[in-house]
């Protein structure tokens, strides 16, 4: 089954409506960030995983009436008979935890670990594209990737219609393989994409287990995405260029991007979040918009991290300096439907690229965005919602 269909589009749906109907009221030209905020603080809410789950279920059971009214417990037997069906049990690992708080914990959090989702893939009878799309949409994050052993052989269950006790077995073979026959062109410079395609190619058993044991490391660290790495190392150069050209206009002395640090970037992104006495910017709790922008804040410790590879680099990582480019360079598209179109074709190729999704509108920081790009000042409006947010974090 599929996540595509009437019901996929609620989300989707809703979303779009919401910011069709601020651009294109007549105030928005002048009060911009406050239709925008107001948007956001009551319509555009972020989805919990669960009600994702829920849908999904309610689709699959082909059941009638609000799937948002549907009992929990009915939901609950449902993942228990699939489960029970595909000879799924309740966690990959060993667990005390009984299958009832699981499937409870399942339907009611705002999210659940990357794991719970292959979990899901196998117990509910997923195919890639559900699996994907629980992913790139119920977690917002990338899809399966093509340089970790238990997602590559996790997708080869699903791509076979394998069930559960294929998996294990597949697992424990690529396990008793020696560590450290990795090729680290494979992981560090090969792009996702390409290593997806090279995935896709594997036809059986033995191809897999070849295509596995040249990923595997003895401690099975996380592989960063080279495609994302490469992504933001180019927008973040090209930021700086845009910050040093700023600066040289301003102060008449010329400025290169090699002196632009993560502190200049982040005055310029976060420049209206307020910050403590040492400079630090202030919690994101302090923020009204916390639910909706949870984790979406381009601060310099984030840069720094990224930059000295102790992080992954997410799609809100590359979707906020692919705007904050577009917005340092605005006067190249005057019109703003013509900036908006540009904006999400290329943030899209660049998205898809790294094998994270295209922009989902109904992801809510990602639609602020969208609506900044159609003001006539992105990165001023983009400035003043945030300002709203903690200045209203009491009401």
């Amino acid at each position: 089954m599929n996540l595509a269909g009437p019901d996929e589009l609620d989300f989707t749906a809703y979303a779009a409506e919401s910011l069709y109907t601020i651009v294109d009221d007549p105030y928005f030209r002048d009060q911009d960030s406050f239709l925008i905020y107001h948007a956001l603080r009551h319509r555009l809410k972020a989805i919990p995983f669960g009600d994702y789950l829920k849908r999904y279920l309610y689709q699959k059971a082909e059941l009638s009436g609000d799937w948002k009214q549907i009992p929990l417990k009915e939901y609950q037997q449902i993942i228990r008979d699939a489960f029970s069906d595909n000879l799924t049990p309740s966690a990959f690992s060993p667990t005390t935890v009984k299958m009832g708080a699981q499937t409870k914990n399942w339907l009611t959090q705002q999210t659940v670990s990357r794991k719970v989702v292959f979990l899901l893939g196998f117990g509910l009878g997923m195919d890639t594209a559900d699996v994907n799309a629980f992913l790139t949409k119920g977690l917002r994050e990338p899809e399966m990737n093509a340089k970790d052993p238990f997602e590559v052989i996790c997708w080869y269950c699903y791509q076979h219609h394998y069930r559960f006790p294929k998996y294990e077995k597949l697992w424990d073979l690529y396990q008793s393989m020696p560590a450290d026959s990795l090729d680290l062109r494979l992981l560090y410079q090969d792009r996702t994409i390409d290593m997806r395609g090279r995935m896709h190619m594997i036809q059986d058993d033995m191809a897999l287990l070849t295509y596995v044991t040249q990923l595997k490391t003895a401690d099975n660290t996380p592989k960063f995405s080279a495609a994302a790495r490469a992504s933001f190392t180019r927008l973040y150069d090209e930021a700086r260029d845009r910050i040093a050209a700023l600066y040289s206009r301003e102060s008449g002395h010329i400025r290169t991007r090699e002196e632009i640090t993560a502190g200049d970037m982040e005055r310029m992104i976060c420049s209206a979040i307020p910050t403590d006495s040492f400079g630090n910017l202030t919690p994101g709790k302090n923020s009204s918009l916390n639910g909706q922008f949870l984790g979406k804040r381009f601060s310099r410790s984030r840069v720094h991290r990224i930059l000295a590879g102790e992080t992954e680099i997410d799609r809100f990582d590359l979707i906020t300096l692919q705007f904050f480019v577009y917005a340092l360079q605005v006067d190249d598209y005057p019109r703003q439907k013509q900036r908006y179109l540009h904006f999400i074709d290329t943030t899209n190729r660049m998205l898809e690229g790294c094998c994270m999704g295209p922009l989902y509108v109904a992801n809510p920081y990602e639609c602020f965005l969208l609506m900044c790009i159609l003001s006539e000042d992105p990165l001023g409006t983009y400035a003043d919602v945030w300002e709203l947010s903690y200045e209203s974090a009491g009401d």
